[in-house]
């Protein structure tokens, strides 16, 4: 796997992510830890109690720094590295109050990221053989967009638009609202040229409707396989095709065969089970 580089608006907004997150959980305080003495120093481990590929490093690492500092972090295996059942990926010591009360919090980081990136994994390893880019959606547990969207990165796929903001995405009641595709498409080459325009349609009509008002991106909403390979014989020019809708693992290794140049699924954010992770006290 290539090794991604976190964006800075990705590493800007760990520390807001971290604050939201330890306020809810502490809130006027961890009462349970004061029953352990002030002073008191302990040594952890994280242990991984499931094949993943680990993500989340960098949350977990600001979960201490905002607490207090006072914990030293050992990480054995790497950002996007794959485990097994039973392997330790981190030995933490210093304060056992701090430990305690960021343990939660850092296993949540550590597994829902992990959770997203091994299913990026899963996912890519079905069409890395091809040429077609696999696209995250919009679909993310809110708040945590820009972390989950990493995460699809570590797991080797790549991120369709982050917001409403970065490119058009024209859908159904989008075109109602504009009288048709074509006026839809002209309308946000006035707002932005320089914007990516894609077009969600839902037969070939439409697609040929989009395909005259030279969209950039194509959005196939849940064709069959049939009707996307009789696009093969369309000319589409610089125009590029994405398939979406229904498209499980299961299917890539079909659907990587198809004349698309991206196809998205919103189950690589949405759909995601948290890796089962675990914090144990050294003795």
């Amino acid at each position: 796997m290539t090794k991604y580089k976190m964006p800075r608006s990705i590493a800007l907004d760990i520390s807001e992510c971290v604050s939201r997150a330890l306020q809810e959980d502490i809130g006027d305080g961890d009462i349970t830890a004061l029953l352990v003495p002030l002073k008191k120093l302990a040594t952890a481990k994280i242990i991984a109690l499931q094949p993943a590929v680990i993500c989340g490093i960098p949350w977990a690492e600001e979960v201490f720094n905002q607490l207090n500092g006072q914990v030293e972090t050992n990480w054995l295996v790497s950002e996007g590295e794959e485990v097994i059942e039973g392997d330790v990926i981190a030995l933490l010591s210093g304060s056992a109050r701090t430990l305690l009360t960021g343990e939660r919090t850092v296993l949540n980081f550590l597994q829902t990221l992990s959770g997203t990136a091994s299913c990026a994994r899963r996912y890519f390893a079905k069409v890395q053989d091809s040429s077609i880019c696999l696209l995250d959606t919009r679909k993310t547990i809110p708040g945590l967009r820009k972390a989950q969207k990493y995460a699809v990165r570590i797991g080797g796929c790549s991120n369709h638009r982050m917001g409403l903001y970065d490119s058009f995405l024209i859908k159904e009641n989008h075109i109602l609202a504009c009288g048709g595709i074509a006026q839809a498409i002209q309308k946000a080459r006035n707002i932005d040229k320089e914007k990516v325009v894609e077009v969600e349609v839902e037969n070939i009509k439409q697609f040929n409707e989009a395909l005259d008002a030279q969209a950039d991106i194509i959005m196939l909403d849940n064709f069959s396989y049939e009707d996307i390979l009789r696009l093969d014989k369309i000319d589409r020019g610089r125009t590029k095709i994405e398939v979406s809708g229904g498209v499980t693992d299961e299917l890539l290794a079909q659907y990587k065969t198809l004349p698309v140049d991206f196809i998205s699924s919103g189950s690589l954010t949405k759909h995601i089970e948290a890796i089962d992770l675990s914090m144990r006290f050294l003795e």
